[in-house]
């Protein structure tokens, strides 16, 4: 027990100065708690100043920096008008840097108009950006103008497919037509490449397309598009003029020889394609290298066009408007095939609105030209029936106006395709149909109008012969063409058949009357005898005698008459001899045979 209370005694003293140690740690924990507070009250100010001098460095920092900056715009400002006030002639480059700098400098004292030098600075650099801008036009103009000269016309021949090149154009056949679809044939078999030419150096476009942005974002796009034009119109005319386009009206067109106006069309055709696949492709080009903004692009492209286009399709409609004839279907089919060929190139080079009314007029051409071909197509066949020409064909031969229609009609069967396509878009019905039905009418009222002609022949034999050699030379001509495929088989038989009945005409009226100088008709009855060797009895010598003679008179007097007249076709000549001494070779030997000349003496 007493061991337990000394060690209870033990603990509570022990306790005791644990609390005592307690409060005076607290006490000298109070105390530090008291002195620090006093510390931070006395720091106070100095930590305030610290934080003043900080913030005041980095305000002068900024003040510094925005100083430097300023400084440095005033630099760039100096730098930027001297290289102004030296012109873009010496670094064009370095003075459209310069326009930049100025630009920028605008924009700078714009964002801190607070500073006093702000507004005279900001007037300064728009009254030098207003001189270079307008130095900036007056180059852009010397460099535009400088370079946008009219292209020789070897030039753009060089670009032209080896085919169509000048000295590759076919002559025209017989005077007829203007070209045979053998140039046709041959560009099918061979890759046709156009290379349009560069009109303005590689080196220049860039400056040019820099300067010209400089101008629209100077709000300048008026004195742009007003030098633009002004100077690339200008070199695409004078190109077209070096080539020979002319403008012509309808007047122009009538007052003209064929063979001066139809070369002036072979010419015409010639130059579409030269202006359309490499001149205005290439033009386009610069258009497009030169200007970033769509609508100004567009709408100088077709302002620099526009007169060029009007003045070439302004001769196809004098073309199509002028008075019709046969001769010029042809050229109007090359035309129209033309028109056609290019119009997908005219669809996409002129695909802006600005250039509607271009593909309008181009597509409003292509539509007269085949309306006016159709309508000379149907002419032929009245003119061929109405013919009144008073060429005599004295010897009965293939008559002036067959062997024109025969090859008129072999080159629209040069032609068909082109035909067809334009009987299928304005026209209901088979094409195939309607051109074998416009063949066939053309064929009859050509012999119509032939069998009138044989009429004028005083000698009716003539008149077969002339019939038969006409309508041979057509059936001939149709076997060995293209015809054949849409006339047909029956038709070429048919007519065989009229040739055939013409010969057999031919032969009756000529030799009939000699054949009864062989006939023993009227003979018989006669008072005399040829005892036992002649075949008949009561015919006396004197009249066998008379028959001779008529027969060798006629038969003399039908030779020289017919020995003027002409079988061109030497099969058919031929067989026409063939024919005749089939029937009068027997008659004669009979009556020799019958008749001797030795019984007669």
């Amino acid at each position: 027990m007493e061991t337990l209370s000394e060690q209870a005694a033990l603990m509570r003293e022990s306790m005791q100065k644990s609390q005592s140690v307690t409060d005076n740690m607290v006490a000298i924990l109070g105390s530090f708690d008291h002195r620090l507070s006093s510390l931070e009250t006395a720091m106070r100010p100095t930590q305030l100043r610290t934080h003043s001098i900080r913030r005041a460095h980095e305000n002068i920092d900024k003040t510094l920096k925005v100083a430097e900056a300023i400084l440095g715009q005033f630099d760039l400002k100096r730098q930027a008008e001297a290289k102004i006030l030296r012109g873009p002639h010496e670094d064009l480059e370095s003075y459209l840097e310069a326009v930049d700098q100025l630009r920028n400098i605008v924009r700078f004292f714009s964002g801190n108009k607070s500073l006093k030098s702000s507004i005279r600075v900001i007037n300064q650099a728009n009254n030098l950006l207003g001189r270079a801008i307008f130095k900036l036009e007056e180059e852009f103009r010397q460099l535009l103008t400088s370079y946008s000269k009219p292209v020789e016309p070897d030039r753009l021949f060089d670009c032209l497919p080896n085919s169509l090149r000048p000295s590759a154009a076919s002559p025209s056949v017989d005077g007829h037509g203007p070209k045979p679809h053998s140039e046709h044939q041959t560009r099918s078999l061979e890759t046709v490449v156009y290379h349009p030419p560069a009109l303005i150096p590689a080196r220049i476009m860039p400056l040019l397309h820099d300067l010209a942005q400089q101008m629209v974002e100077a709000g300048q796009q008026q004195q742009l598009f007003n030098i633009y034009r002004e100077a690339r119109s200008s070199a695409v005319e004078q190109t077209l003029r070096k080539l020979g386009v002319e403008r012509l009206s309808k007047d122009d067109v009538q007052k003209m020889q064929w063979e001066v106006l139809e070369a002036k069309i072979g010419d015409w055709i010639h130059f579409m394609r030269i202006v359309v696949k490499l001149l205005f492709v290439a033009e386009k080009s610069v258009c497009d290298q030169i200007f970033d903004h769509e609508s100004l692009r567009d709408q100088c492209f077709a302002e620099v066009t526009a007169n060029s286009v009007a003045m070439l399709l302004s001769f196809g409609e004098a073309i199509a408007k002028s008075r019709r004839s046969p001769e010029k279907l042809f050229v109007l089919l090359d035309m129209y095939e033309i028109m056609r060929e290019l119009q997908p190139d005219m669809d996409i080079i002129f695909a802006s609105k600005y250039c509607g009314e271009m593909r309008g007029a181009a597509k409003v051409l292509v539509k007269r030209l085949a309306q006016t071909a159709q309508e000379t197509f149907g002419d032929f066949e009245e003119a061929v029936e109405k013919d009144a020409t008073k060429t005599a064909v004295l010897d009965g031969t293939v008559h002036p106006l067959t062997s024109y229609v025969i090859n008129y009609v072999k080159f629209v069967f040069d032609y068909q395709l082109t035909l067809k396509q334009l009987f299928n878009e304005y026209n209901d019905g088979d094409e195939d149909e309607q051109l074998a039905s416009i063949t066939t009418r053309i064929m009859q009222a050509l012999q119509n109008n032939l069998d009138g002609k044989s009429k004028q022949y005083k000698d009716p034999a003539l008149t077969q012969l002339f019939l038969m050699n006409n309508i041979h030379y057509i059936v001939r001509s149709v076997r060995k063409s293209e015809a054949k495929d849409l006339l047909g088989d029956d038709w070429v038989q048919i007519h065989r058949r009229v040739v055939q009945q013409h010969a057999n005409q031919y032969k009756r009226i000529s030799w009939s009357k000699i054949l009864q100088c062989l006939s023993i008709q009227g003979l018989q009855g006669g008072s005399g005898s040829f005892g036992d060797g002649g075949s008949t009895t009561n015919v006396s010598r004197a009249m066998i005698k008379d028959r001779f003679k008529t027969f060798n008179i006629q038969f003399e007097e039908l030779h020289q008459r017919q020995s003027q007249w002409t079988v061109p076709d030497t099969e058919l000549r031929e067989s026409l001899r063939l024919a005749v001494a089939e029937v009068l070779l027997p008659a004669y030997r009979s009556f020799i045979k019958r008749y001797g000349v030795e019984k007669i003496h």
